[in-house]
């Protein structure tokens, strides 16, 4: 199973030169994991940087992914991990949602850097 982090999306569609490094994990959609935190983060910065009508069509595609809902129990597993790792809210949430899953986080976020369970990328 696959955590693919905002950043590694974002890199994916701006079609940027680290992006190969997610293709296998996000074109495996079977086992892709999609965070609820994951749609909000890329929605928001698409829907900056180039308007509603991409930033839908860029959600459609992280939906073909098993999208997760945030949950009691991933909230507390996740202020856990945030308090664990000095993690932000958002990253909290991920890591909790891979744990749950026993997947693997994908990711140019340095804050993931030195994670077990995480394949980080340096941009």
């Amino acid at each position: 199973m696959n955590v693919i982090d905002s950043s590694a999306w974002l890199s994916y569609f701006a079609d940027e030169p680290s992006a190969g490094n997610f293709l296998i994990p996000i074109q495996d959609t079977e086992s892709q994991i999609v965070p609820v935190i994951t749609l909000y983060e890329v929605f928001k910065v698409v829907l900056l940087e180039s308007g509603e009508n991409e930033a839908l069509q860029v959600i459609a595609a992280m939906q073909k992914g098993n999208v997760t809902d945030f949950t009691s129990f991933l909230a507390i597993s996740a202020s856990r991990l945030s308090l664990k790792y000095s993690l932000p809210m958002a990253d909290s949430i991920i890591l909790a949602t891979a744990r749950q899953y026993n997947a693997t986080i994908w990711t140019l976020d340095i804050d993931f850097k030195g994670i077990p369970g995480v394949n980080y990328f340096q941009k």
